[in-house]
């Protein structure tokens, strides 16, 4: 796949915005292209969770979009991009996402992803979990997307709270096929290990 398509980055309010900024630098230093969707519940969750500013989240990007416009490449299927994370993905728009609304770009532009059989990754971070939860995440599955919850791998032994989003970082973009040197990879004890 070309590297010069852009991936879609949908953040949303849910706790672990740190998910999606670290995407944005990763993938901007590999020189992907990215279009930003931004939910406005996720700008608050910037502001409790970061320093940042939503400049600088929307800086990261290549290019980025307001949640209302409908008008905005990502929410047609005649723009090529190489897919969509959701980065973290709320049990909102997860159920968005699950009902096909797309009453928000986030939701309409992974509509998008689904109908136009890309990949779509949603990190959902919710727990603990209910049927409705579990619902949608099947839901969604059968349409052909991704459910990656940021899970951290204790064999790497992480140093830092960086390395646990490091490593969770790098396992989405291993769905697109793309190797961005975060993962510390399972080693099965072979001798030549």
């Amino acid at each position: 796949m070309s590297l010069s398509l852009p991936l879609v980055v949908g953040i949303s309010g849910a706790s672990g915005i740190a998910y999606g900024v670290r995407l944005l630098e990763v993938t901007r230093r590999l020189g992907i292209p990215t279009h930003l969707i931004m939910t406005r519940t996720a700008e608050i969750t910037l502001a409790y969770e970061t320093a940042l500013k939503v400049a600088d989240v929307r800086a990261l990007a290549t290019a980025w979009h307001r949640v209302d416009d409908m008008t905005a490449p990502p929410s047609s299927g005649s723009v090529r991009t190489r897919g969509m994370v959701v980065a973290p993905c709320s049990a909102r728009s997860l159920g968005a996402i699950a009902a096909g609304s797309g009453d928000t770009l986030l939701s309409r532009a992974a509509d998008v992803t689904l109908k136009e059989r890309r990949r779509l990754v949603l990190m959902v971070r919710e727990t603990p979990l209910h049927l409705g939860h579990i619902r949608a995440m099947a839901a969604v599955t059968e349409m052909g997307a991704v459910i990656a919850p940021p899970m951290p791998a204790f064999y790497s032994k992480p140093q830092s709270l960086d390395d646990v989003v490091d490593h969770g970082v790098g396992r989405v973009l291993d769905l697109f096929d793309i190797d961005a040197g975060l993962v510390s990879r399972w080693r099965s004890g072979d001798p030549e290990d």
